[in-house]
């Protein structure tokens, strides 16, 4: 996870273009620069490097190195440009000028096209045939001369060349090409595309005969330049699945008559007409079809990188919600037929034993359930019982509820959880390795149960893209996507820290400067000599260097070390800044760390530096006063409304309480119970305008909401979260209000007291 070392020449040659396109100093870019080259993470860069970079986030330092990686790509590109049109003898110094000033790679395409080898081409066959003097003719435009008396002198039909019509058809063809490859009219058809183009989609022929969820496109128009990603991927899908056709559309007559200025046609000319037609034949066949293909790459690009955008935002909430903590849970896998697997946790997770429960195969079955689950929570006496929320999870869940009840057991709570994924990781090689004995349907308990105690450390051992939080996950471009979901992983781990003497591998792969590799290798080490005593400890591990150690060091957490600064996010680097602190207060150092008091009474500025600022400084005290603290919000239990179990239980107008599962360019779908999310459009999701669901709510929000209604052949429920739902909407689906402030946390639940556990209620059944 160290990131290459940009080029010293190649990157920063375009410093001016890199300030102007992130609005940050050139001193930050190049300190991020030099950093990066150094072998430093964009987590620790952000975090321990402030005053290098001048306080920069992760957001901004990502898109340095992106943009970095972006004008060295530019620059290679050019180079070896240039190397090959001087290899044809082609480079003239105005060329090369253009070539050396252009600043994106598509306009450097443009000037190579003429020069780029190709495949054999009208133009080619024409020039074959001796017709380019007449072709230079045409675009010369001369004031004289008849262009079929001209014509004439090229008839050779030996050539091919059997009229002047033929003649003067392939000089044209040559014409046409130098139109289509002048790099000012490819600029101006495809800024023309970009920014006035319709993007025209229509029902395929033939019509399906069944309804389909791209009817609202069968006879659809939008700008180009406005149209939203989620649109124009669901018109990509249904184009690619054969039911819609589509195309970018443009009103050509203008844009003629300029491409006509550009190449300065002169209508008092006798080749006028000739010029006309060439430049028409160029924009129909060659023009149009490749420049639409350009346009709607980057419209793919632009909507693939929303949407990525949306998904990596989910992904992040999801990661960061609240953790129930150290507390022993058991977790539930609802099955129907094949019953409900049942896991028992310690508080740190570790599985204790299983049990398999029939509550739904009749009454012998159902009693018996009751018993063994009864029986399960008296010996294991959990803090909490996480209920997998898939097919079967609310029957489940009133089934436990009425159980514990019934056997007066108040004080355990029962918490319905999010499995998506949970079958994935019960069948991958993680899984296997944690419990190879176990049966996936096991690992899926443990793994529910997991994910309520926290959901960071569970759900890294899953493929994002099983989580469920996209929008169109499978339509993007999937490296994209796949490098923006590790990227997100990477720093919500970072942000939260890791305890180095309970993670997992896959955890402790995505801490800073680690991996996959040397994360075994900790773990192995760990189990082999026992527990970390201190951060040090970790250079015995084979493969773990000093820069590892500098990259990892401060993002892992050891609880109970011989030094009390190994539990905070302070960085080694910085332990004997904080002894002097300590020392200057006349205090032990085990004193001041977790003493806000003492804390508040250092003076920043005495501890000032070449190396060391304010920034830093008042990370420092901050963790002195909370070492280690989570920063993730306190557990709030969610609350589904008793018997809505089922989408047929629903009707118009309910009022429930749900949870955000996943956040749309076009609105939030909610968890509301009945095994099927319920969409909250853009335009119901608050009393005021918002052009941004995101603004709003989050994946993992608990929020009120209210059917509007119900489609149970299509298995869509329309909710809103407005306070006055249904009422009219803005023209054309625009949303006519939204931006309810996002739901605030909770406080965590307080420790219940010891059930009484010794009687069992259900003995005389």
């Amino acid at each position: 996870m160290v990131a290459e070392s940009p080029d010293k020449e190649q990157g920063l040659e375009s410093l001016p273009r890199l300030v102007e396109e992130l609005n940050i100093t050139p001193r930050q870019i190049l300190a991020v620069a030099h950093l990066l080259g150094e072998g430093n993470t964009i987590p620790f860069i952000a975090r321990y490097r402030k005053e290098a970079h001048g306080n920069l986030d992760e957001v901004q330092i990502g898109k340095i190195q992106e943009r970095l990686a972006y004008h060295r790509e530019l620059e290679d590109r050019r180079a070896t440009i240039l190397r090959s049109i001087e290899e044809q003898g082609k480079l003239t110094d105005p060329l090369r000028a253009k070539i050396l000033s252009c600043l994106s790679k598509t306009t450097l395409e443009d000037l190579y096209l003429p020069y780029k080898p190709k495949r054999r081409t009208r133009a080619m066959m024409a020039r074959e045939k001796g017709l380019e003097p007449l072709a230079q003719q045409i675009r010369n435009q001369a004031a004289q001369g008849k262009p079929e008396g001209e014509a004439a002198a090229f008839v050779d039909a030996e050539k091919g060349v059997a009229s002047t019509g033929d003649a003067l058809a392939g000089a044209r063809d040559i014409v046409a090409e130098w139109v289509a490859e002048d790099a000012d009219i490819r600029g101006l058809v495809r800024r023309t595309f970009a920014s006035e183009g319709v993007l025209v989609s229509e029902v395929a022929d033939p019509k399906p005969v069944e309804p389909t969820k791209f009817e609202q496109y069968y006879e659809f128009r939008e700008n180009v330049a406005a149209i939203p990603s989620h649109r124009f991927l669901a018109i990509r899908r249904g184009q690619n699945e054969g039911v819609l056709r589509c195309k970018i559309a443009v009103e050509a007559d203008p844009l003629l008559r300029r491409i006509e200025s550009l190449f300065k046609l002169n209508p008092a000319s006798p080749w006028a007409a000739q010029l006309t037609l060439a430049i028409e034949d160029a924009y129909k066949r060659l023009l149009v079809p490749s420049v639409e293909v350009d346009v709607t790459v980057e419209l793919k690009m632009k909507a693939d990188r929303a949407a990525v955008e949306i998904f990596a935002e989910n992904l992040r909430n999801l990661l960061l919600s609240a953790p129930l903590g150290e507390k022993s849970v058991l977790g539930i896998d609802p099955g129907l037929r094949t019953g409900c697997k049942c896991a028992a946790l310690d508080s740190t997770g570790q599985f204790l034993a299983t049990t398999t429960i029939y509550p739904s195969q009749g009454d012998r079955k159902e009693t018996e359930a009751r018993i063994d689950l009864f029986k399960f929570v008296a010996k294991h006496k959990p803090f909490a019982i996480a209920i997998g929320n898939g097919t079967g999870g609310r029957e489940t869940e009133s089934f436990v509820r009425d159980t514990l009840a019934t056997a007066g057991v108040k004080d355990v709570l029962i918490v319905s959880v999010n499995e998506s994924g949970a079958s994935v990781y019960s069948a991958s090689e993680v899984a296997r390795e944690e419990f190879a004995e176990l049966d996936l349907t096991i690992r899926g308990a443990i793994s529910i149960g997991r994910r309520l105690q926290d959901p960071l450390a569970e759900l890294v051992k899953i493929d994002p893209k099983a989580i469920g939080v996209g929008q169109y996950q499978h339509d993007v471009h999937q490296p994209l996507l796949a490098q923006k979901l590790e990227d997100v992983v990477v720093s919500c781990v970072n942000h939260v820290g890791v305890e180095l003497n309970t993670t997992s591998a896959p955890l402790l792969a995505r801490v800073s400067g680690i991996g996959p590799g040397l994360a075994k290798k900790i773990v192995e080490h760990r189990n082999a000599h026992g527990a970390f005593k201190s951060r040090k400890q970790l250079l015995k591990v084979p493969g773990l260097g000093p820069k590892t150690y500098e990259q990892a060091a401060g993002f892992l957490r050891l609880r109970g070390a011989e030094n009390p600064l190994d539990a905070s996010a302070v960085h080694p680097e910085r332990y004997s800044l904080v002894e002097a602190m300590a020392a200057d207060l006349n205090t032990p150092l085990a004193s001041l760390v977790g003493n806000a008091e003492l804390a508040d009474k250092i003076d920043l500025k005495r501890y000032v530096s070449e190396t060391v600022g304010e920034p830093t400084l008042r990370d420092i005290v901050a963790e002195l006063k909370k070492p280690g603290r989570d920063p993730r919000a306190t557990f709030e239990k969610p609350a589904f409304l008793d018997g809505v179990t089922a989408l047929e239980h629903l009707k118009a107008g309910m009022a429930l309480e749900g949870i955000v599962t996943n956040v749309t360019a076009f609105g939030a779908f909610v968890d509301i119970g009945v095994h099927q999310d319920g969409l909250v459009h853009i335009s119901e999701l608050s009393d005021r305008y918002i052009s941004d669901p995101a603004t709003v709510v989050k994946a993992g929000d608990k929020i009120k909401v209210r059917v509007l209604e119900v489609d149970a052949a299509r298995k869509r429920i329309a909710l809103s979260a407005r306070s006055q739902p249904g009422t009219p909407k803005a023209k054309g689906g625009t949303p006519a209000a939204s931006g309810s402030p996002r739901p605030s946390g909770g406080s965590r639940p307080p420790a219940p007291p010891r059930s009484n556990f010794t009687n069992n209620p259900f003995g005389n059944l």
